[in-house]
């Protein structure tokens, strides 16, 4: 699948690094601490896929669209996370599927600080390539810009409440 959009961002928490585990904060996030984290962000919870591997489900508006994700479990360590989605997307010009990778890090700073650090890659499904064939648009340079742009204001708004929340379970013990 081709690009479409890939951006990171980061966010410190003042914590020692050993204190988190990024993969149980995502697979146990709360639908209203998710809500929390972004305006864009409409509901959020957890399932199992049919391979049996756990899965975050998201809705979110990024811009003007409307994503419904399946973020299937890949990589799933206390410092690395990272899941996969082929996602619903409901915009003004069709409704699509956009393939999403979301990849979470905790990376050390020193011994009582870290960073998280939220990778996004936005990628094209061959669905979302006929949709823009339909309406004759050759040249994706325009819809990488913008989607990119899209991406990394979400990203920069959701990072630091992302980091946040964290810092706040680390507060109560929440992984010993």
């Amino acid at each position: 699948m081709e690009v479409l959009a890939e951006c990171t961002a980061k966010a410190m928490i003042h914590c020692a690094a050993e204190k988190i585990d990024i993969t149980d904060w995502l697979f146990t996030l709360k639908d209203q601490e998710y809500q929390s984290c972004s305006v864009g962000h409409i509901a959020g919870g957890v399932s199992i896929s049919k391979e049996g591997k756990r899965m975050s489900i998201n809705v979110e508006r990024v811009a003007d669209n409307l994503l419904v994700q399946h973020y299937v479990e890949e990589i799933g360590n206390k410092d690395h996370c990272r899941v996969n989605s082929i996602s619903d997307s409901f915009f003004g010009l069709g409704n699509t599927k956009l393939g999403i990778t979301w990849e979470l890090k905790i990376n050390v700073l020193t011994v009582d600080t870290c960073e998280l650090e939220n990778r996004v890659v936005v990628s094209a499904t061959n669905e979302f390539l006929a949709v823009l064939k339909a309406m004759n648009i050759t040249d994706l340079t325009p819809v990488k810009s913008q989607m990119l742009q899209n991406v990394e204001e979400h990203n920069a708004e959701e990072t630091p409440l992302f980091a946040a929340d964290i810092h706040n379970k680390v507060l109560a013990e929440r992984w010993g």
